[in-house]
C-alpha cells in the first residue's frame, strides 16, 4: 500500500507497477490525486481519510508493505497502523522528530521500519557511509545535495520540485552535525560556502534532515560531519530574508502560500549529489569524492523530474532490497545498512548510475 498520491506517489506507482512484481494499492483522501495515478491491472485506488492508527490498520490488512509519501505530520499514525497490521513500513521523511517516533515504534516489532528512503536523507547516506568505510580513520564527511532547475530564471534561481512543506522544514528546523568530534545542532541557512562542479558555480548552506541517522552511526568515529543543500548563488540570502527578517519561519502557512503562489513547479530539473570524505588510508591523509548529476527523463510515457525519479527510485530500491533479503526484515533499519553496490545494481537504483 502506498499512502500519498502526489508527484512522488505517481512516480513510485509507475516504477513498482511497471515491474509486474508488485500489486499496488494507492490510498489518498483526494479523489483528484488518485485520478492522476497510472492505470494498470496491478494498481488499485482507494479513497481513505487517515485519522487514527486503529482504523488505518484495517485499511492496511492484506498488504505486506506500507510506503508513506505524505506530509510528515501523518508519520506516527501511518507507522503505527502498519505495525498493528503486521506490515513493513518505509517512508521518505526528512523530519528528525518523525524518525525518532519511527525508531520507538520499531522496538520489538516483527516487521521492518525503514524511514528516510529518498534522496537526502536516503541515497546520500548510503554513498557517504560507503566512502567512509574505506578509511582507517575519518576526519571530515561532507554531504551536498541540490534539486535545481536546469533553466533558472527568477531571483531565487529556483523552482518548486517537491514537497513545499518539506522544503520549509529544511530551511527552518535545526540541523544535526558532528563538529570537532561532538554531536551538536547548528542553525539552518548558516555556514554558507561556494563550490564549482563541472564548471557551474553553486552555493551550499546548512539545512535540516539530510544527514538521516549518520550522526548517530558515525559519532565518535569522525571529527566533522555535515550536510548542506546546494543552490545557485544568491538563493540563500533571499531565503534568509524571508525566514529570519520577515519572520516567515514562524508563520509557515504564509511562507508556503507565498512560495506556491509565486514560484512555479518544473519538471526540467537536475539533481546534484556531491560527497567528500577525508581521513587516513595506509597512514596517509587522503580524500575521496563522489559526484553525480541526474536529469529529468521520460518514464512510462510521462516526463518525470529528476527529484521525482531519485526520490521514487530510492524508496523502490529499498523495497526490492528488503524483499530480496538484503536488508534486515525486522526492527529499525538505517539507510546506511544498505550496501551501495547492492543499491546501484538494483533495477531502480540504476537510475542513479
Amino acid at each position: 500500500m502506498l499512502v500519498g498520491g502526489g508527484k512522488i506517489g505517481v512516480a513510485i506507482t509507475e516504477f513498482l507497477s511497471g515491474t509486474k512484481d508488485y500489486q499496488v494499492t494507492v490510498a489518498d483522501r483526494d479523489a483528484a490525486s488518485l485520478e492522476r495515478m497510472p492505470r494498470k491491472d496491478n494498481v488499485s485506488l482507494r479513497k481513505v481519510t487517515i485519522e487514527n492508527p486503529k482504523d488505518f490498520a484495517k485499511e492496511v490488512e492484506g498488504n505486506d508493505i506500507v510506503l508513506m509519501a505524505t506530509p510528515y505530520h501523518l508519520t506516527p499514525i501511518i507507522a503505527e497502523g502498519a505495525k498493528r497490521a503486521g506490515a513493513h513500513y518505509l517512508d521518505l521523511t526528512e523530519d528528525v522528530e518523525s524518525t525518532r517516533t519511527i525508531k520507538k515504534l520499531a522496538e520489538g516489532a516483527s516487521t521492518a521500519f525503514i524511514p528516510q528512503c529518498g534522496l537526502a536523507p536516503g541515497f546520500i547516506s548510503i554513498v557517504a557511509y560507503d566512502l567512509a568505510q574505506k578509511f582507517e580513520k575519518l576526519r571530515d564527511v561532507q554531504m551536498r545535495v541540490g534539486a535545481l532547475p536546469v533553466f533558472p530564471h527568477n531571483a531565487l534561481k529556483y523552482n518548486l520540485t517537491w514537497s513545499t512543506d518539506g522544503l520549509i522544514n529544511e530551511y527552518c528546523n535545526p540541523c544535526e552535525a558532528v563538529r570537532d568530534g561532538v554531536r551538536t545542532e547548528v542553525p539552518a541557512l548558516e555556514e554558507l560556502e561556494q563550490f564549482t562542479l563541472d564548471g557551474v558555480e553553486y552555493e551550499a548552506f546548512n539545512t535540516s534532515g539530510g544527514l538521516g541517522t549518520l550522526c548517530e552511526t558515525l559519532e565518535g568515529k569522525v571529527e566533522n560531519l555535515n550536510y548542506k543543500t546546494a543552490r545557485y548563488p544568491g538563493h540563500r540570502d533571499i531565503v534568509k530574508l524571508l525566514v529570519r527578517d520577515l519572520h516567515l519561519g514562524t508563520r509557515r502557512d504564509i511562507f508556503k502560500d507565498v512560495l506556491e503562489t509565486a514560484i512555479p513547479i518544473t519538471y526540467q530539473d537536475v539533481v546534484l549529489v556531491f560527497v567528500t570524505v577525508s581521513g587516513w588510508i595506509d597512514g596517509r591523509l587522503t580524500q575521496e569524492s563522489y559526484a553525480k548529476k541526474i536529469y529529468a527523463q521520460n518514464v512510462g510515457g510521462r516526463l518525470m523530474s529528476a527529484i521525482q525519479i531519485t526520490t521514487a527510485t530510492g524508496i523502490c530500491s529499498m523495497v526490492d532490497l528488503l524483499v530480496e533479503g538484503k536488508l534486515p526484515n525486522k526492527g529499525f533499519v538505517k539507510q546506511e545498512q544498505a550496501k551501495l553496490s547492492d543499491f546501484l545494481a538494483n533495477r531502480f537504483g540504476k537510475y542513479y548510475v
